[in-house]
C-alpha cells in the first residue's frame, strides 16, 4: 500500500510550519514541502522531513511537480502557506481534493475588493477610500476625517500600514509607499480608512463555525505592532455573539467557509466594525492559544479537512491563555538574549521562543517583523494567565548595541 503524502507549498501558515509537519506525521502522513528555496526553512532540518525546490509562484510547474509525487505516493492533500492560498485552490481542483475556494480567495486578498463586497452585504466597516497618487491620498483623509490609516491593498503583517493623524503623517507615509522605498507586488493602491476606535478582537474560524475570540494589543501608534493576544477576549454573551454574528455575515458576502478564517475586528461606540478578514489561519501562536484555552487543535483539524476526513471541533476546555511579545526597543546589534529557559519553567508556561540568535542586526520596520519571541502561558482564569505570563517575561532580557551614528 502506497503511503499518502501531504503536499506544504511553501510550509504553513507563519510561525506555524513545523506544528503543521508534526501534526502530519501524527496522523500518519508523509508531508512533503514545495518551495522555491527549501533551505531557508530551519523546520526541514529539524524534522528530517522532505523537501522538493520548485518555482511555487509557477501553477503550471506545481502542477508537474505533483503529478510526479503521484507516481510514488497518494496525495492525500494540499495546503500552505497564506501567499499562496488561492494557487493552493486552484491545485486542489485540478487534482480534484478539497480545498478553498481560489477565486474568493483572490478577491478577498485585495483590500479594496474585500471592502466593497463587505459594503454591499452591510458589513459594518471603517469609512475608507481608494487613492493612486498623492493628491488622492490627501483629498481621501480630508473627505474621511482625521485621523485615517494607510495601507497598501495588498499585503499582510501590518506591513506598509501606518496611523496619520495629521496632514504631514500623511504626507510623510504617502511618500515613503509611493518614493519607492516600500516594494510593490502590483500596481500601487493605497486603502485610506477611518480610523475605528476600541478594543481589537479577532475571531478564529473552521468552516462555518466560530471557535474562538480573542484580544490583542499592540504597541504605541502610529504603527501596528502586537503586544499581547488573550483567549478567550472578556466580552458579554452579547458582545460575542454580535461578533460571531457579523463573522458569519463576513464568510456570506465573501464566499468563504471552506477551511479556516480569521477575522480582525475593533468595538467602536456602534459595536463591532470589521477591520480585515483572512481567508486563512492566523499565524503563531493564534492556533497554540486555541488549542490551550478551548482544547481545540486548529492545526489537526485543517489537515483532517484538507485530507478529507472528519474535523472534531468540540471545545474540551475552559481556560485563559495569553502570549506576549517580546518586541526590540530600538535598531542595532543584538549582543544578547536570555531567560528563556528560566521563563519556561515557570508553572503554566506553555512555550517561550526566541526568533533571533545574538549578533543579528534588529532593523525595527514597524510590523510584525519587529517582535523577536513571545511567552506563551494558561491557566484556568484570567488573572492567573496574567501574573504567570508578566512572571515569565520579567525574566526575559536582552541588550542591542545602537548602530554607530555616521553622520557625527
Amino acid at each position: 500500500m502506497r503511503r499518502r503524502a501531504l503536499i506544504l507549498v511553501e510550509g504553513g501558515p507563519w510561525g506555524c510550519c513545523q506544528l503543521y509537519v508534526q501534526a502530519a506525521q501524527r496522523l500518519g502522513l508523509h508531508p512533503i514541502t514545495l518551495s522555491a528555496n527549501p533551505t531557508c526553512d530551519d523546520y526541514l532540518v529539524t524534522e528530517g522531513t522532505e523537501a522538493i525546490r520548485v518555482d511555487t509562484s509557477n501553477l503550471d510547474a506545481l502542477i508537474r511537480e505533483c503529478s510526479q509525487i503521484r507516481a510514488t505516493y497518494d496525495i492525500a492533500g494540499i495546503m500552505g502557506r497564506s501567499l499562496f492560498y488561492a494557487t493552493i485552490g486552484k491545485l486542489c481542483r485540478h487534482f480534484d481534493l478539497p480545498g478553498p475556494n481560489a477565486a474568493s480567495i483572490e478577491r478577498c486578498g485585495d483590500k479594496f475588493t474585500q471592502r466593497q463586497l463587505l459594503a454591499e452585504a452591510g458589513v459594518p466597516m471603517p469609512a475608507y477610500r481608494l487613492a493612486a497618487d498623492a493628491r488622492d491620498v490627501e483629498r481621501s483623509a480630508a473627505e474621511i476625517g482625521l485621523p485615517v490609516i494607510l495601507k497598501p491593498t495588498l499585503n499582510g503583517g501590518s506591513i506598509g500600514v501606518r496611523l496619520c493623524r495629521n496632514f504631514d503623517e500623511v504626507a510623510e507615509h504617502t511618500a515613503y509607499l509611493l518614493g519607492g522605498k516600500y516594494i510593490w507586488r502590483s500596481s500601487p493602491r493605497i486603502l485610506v480608512e477611518e480610523f475605528a476606535q476600541g478594543p481589537y478582537y479577532t475571531a478564529d474560524i473552521m468552516g462555518s463555525e466560530v471557535i474562538g475570540i480573542g484580544a490583542g494589543d499592540f504597541g504605541p501608534p502610529p504603527h501596528f505592532v502586537y503586544r499581547q493576544f488573550t483567549y478567550p477576549a472578556l466580552l458579554t454573551d452579547g458582545e460575542y455573539n454580535r461578533i460571531a454574528d457579523v463573522s458569519l455575515s463576513c464568510l456570506r458576502a465573501l464566499d468563504l467557509g471552506w477551511g479556516p478564517t480569521n477575522i480582525e475586528f475593533r468595538w467602536t461606540r456602534g459595536g463591532p466594525v470589521v477591520i480585515e478578514v483572512n481567508p486563512r489561519m492566523a499565524g503563531t501562536p493564534d492556533p497554540q492559544l486555541v488549542q490551550l484555552a478551548y482544547g481545540v487543535d486548529l492545526i489537526t483539524e485543517h489537515i483532517k479537512l484538507v485530507i478529507g476526513d472528519e474535523c472534531d471541533l468540540r471545545k474540551r476546555l475552559s481556560h485563559t491563555a495569553a502570549a506576549r511579545f517580546l518586541v526590540a526597543d530600538r535598531d542595532g546589534v543584538l549582543d544578547w538574549i536570555g531567560g528563556d529557559s528560566q521563563a519556561a519553567a515557570v508553572s503554566g508556561v506553555a512555550e517561550a521562543e526566541f526568533y533571533v540568535q545574538p549578533k543579528t542586526p534588529i532593523i525595527r520596520k514597524g510590523d510584525y517583523r519587529d517582535t523577536i519571541g513571545h511567552v506563551i502561558a494558561a491557566s484556568p482564569t484570567h488573572a492567573q494567565t496574567e501574573a504567570i505570563l508578566q512572571h515569565a517575561v520579567d525574566l526575559i532580557d536582552w541588550s542591542i548595541t545602537p548602530f554607530p551614528n555616521l553622520g557625527e
